[in-house]
């Protein structure tokens, strides 16, 4: 074996490199703190500008707009009696991670900038995107609109992480009320992860996208302007998706009433055109007439694995059942491993 030193670790050697190290931390720190290379964000005239608020896109390690965020955990165990205890959101895993929010009075506020980062901010108003690759995380929005945040079509990218959405009840347009947390105008795929929705009617609106880790809850029924009860889902498709819907890990509670507008936990309606392309896995469900509308007869490519129907407000999981409009026999349709939170299989009933 030879006795000679390895040039690394020559004393000469390790000052240079440690020299070139520190230089490198500072330069990194500079760059850093002093948001040089940030892009600077009003929204809609907004006075506020804040550069502490700005990130890069992406700089949170979260995937990309559309990835599949199967976390490769096994499916819930049986028995559970409530999300937090078998693993599901609630509002202990979801909203902001950072305990300080900056007040910002935006108001209904356009975004017209592309790669528009949104951090820190806790906004009075909503967000109406017209650009790409915008992202919002860690904050909080309070809306009197009708969204909280809006994808208007043509763009792409928007990205909605580890935030609290939310409305005051009574103050939306639509005679009161609120109809959609995140809306997915748009025919590209729109990512929502981690977030704490609550009030609006349809609070997660699109028919692309991917929807993980979030926690809706508390929807509040109101009239429409046509003066009767809005239909309310946490989850709601009405078909016609240019790209896949993957509602994946999610705890999703619809506790309206029936008798003041509940459809269900997830409607999958082919009110535009055919369900397809849509995921339903390990989700925590209840409530809705029924808690899972599936899409009808000419539905396709639709898998609906290992989710956990709860009897929070109706024994089986809806006031009239835990599905409906399952088409056993479309071409890519898959029902397997869900059940009760007693672990009771839930079967479709067959096609009417």
């Amino acid at each position: 074996m030879s006795d000679e030193v390895s040039p690394l670790a020559r004393p000469g050697r390790r000052k240079v490199l440690g020299a070139a190290l520190l230089s490198a931390v500072l330069l990194f720190s500079l760059f850093t703190f002093t948001g040089l290379g940030q892009k600077a964000l009003c929204l809609g005239g907004a006075a506020l500008c804040d550069s502490r608020a700005i990130t890069a896109p992406g700089a949170d390690g979260s995937p990309p707009p559309g990835a599949d965020r199967s976390d490769g955990k096994p499916p819930a165990p049986k028995g559970c009696a409530s999300p937090r205890a078998c693993g599901y959101p609630d509002d202990t895993t979801t909203g902001p991670r950072i305990s300080t929010l900056t007040p910002q009075s935006t108001g209904n506020a356009a975004i017209r900038t592309d790669g528009t980062v949104i951090r820190g901010w806790d906004i009075t108003g909503s967000l109406d995107v017209y650009a790409n690759d915008v992202t919002v995380i860690d904050s909080r929005i309070t809306s009197t609109n009708w969204w909280g945040i809006n994808l208007r079509p043509g763009y792409s990218g928007l990205r909605v992480l580890y935030t609290t959405i939310t409305a005051v009840p009574g103050k939306g347009p639509n005679n009161g009320g609120s109809d959609y947390a995140v809306s997915n105008m748009s025919t590209s795929s729109v990512e929502v992860g981690h977030c704490d929705i609550s009030v609006f009617g349809d609070a997660l609106s699109m028919g692309q996208g991917n929807l993980h880790d979030n926690y809706v809850h508390d929807i509040t029924p109101f009239k429409n302007l046509d003066g009767e009860w809005q239909h309310t889902n946490a989850v709601i498709s009405n078909g016609g998706g240019k790209g896949k819907l993957i509602i994946r890990h999610n705890t999703l509670l619809n506790p309206t009433p029936v008798e003041k507008g509940a459809s269900a936990a997830i409607g999958l309606f082919a009110d535009s055109a055919p369900v397809t392309q849509t995921v339903v896995d390990d989700n925590w469900l209840a409530g809705g007439a029924y808690t899972l509308y599936a899409g009808g007869k000419d539905s396709s490519g639709i898998e609906v694995t290992d989710n956990v129907f709860s009897p929070q407000y109706y024994p089986a999981g809806g006031r009239y059942g835990a599905v409906a409009y399952w088409n056993p026999t479309g071409k890519g349709n898959v029902w397997r491993g869900n059940r009760m939170a007693d672990g009771t299989p839930v079967v479709p009933p067959p096609p009417s």
